[in-house]
């Protein structure tokens, strides 16, 4: 009797769980996809009303050189390995 009742009860919950994911489901999708709506529109005023560099122009291209870092060799680069090719 004991398998009956628990297998009674675990389909009537999992209906109920069903018939409440059908419900609330595109309620709480909608709800997530506008507050993403939200964000991304607030990023993209702050980009457009604070640009990074006021002096920038539209269509003008500026190229600034970086100086290269300068490599110190180093002794320590590790041990030599010999290969050779072996026939089969």
């Amino acid at each position: 009797m004991g398998l009956v009742n628990f297998l009674f009860w675990f389909f009537v919950i999992s209906y109920l769980l069903k018939i409440l994911a059908r419900i609330f489901a595109p309620i709480l999708m909608k709800r997530f996809a506008n507050k993403m709506q939200d964000r991304f529109q607030q990023q993209f005023n702050q980009q457009h009303q604070n640009p990074q560099n006021p002096q920038h122009q539209e269509g003008k291209v500026t190229l600034e050189k970086i100086k290269p870092s300068v490599k110190t060799k180093s002794d320590n680069v590790g041990d030599y390995v010999d290969f050779e090719e072996v026939e089969e």
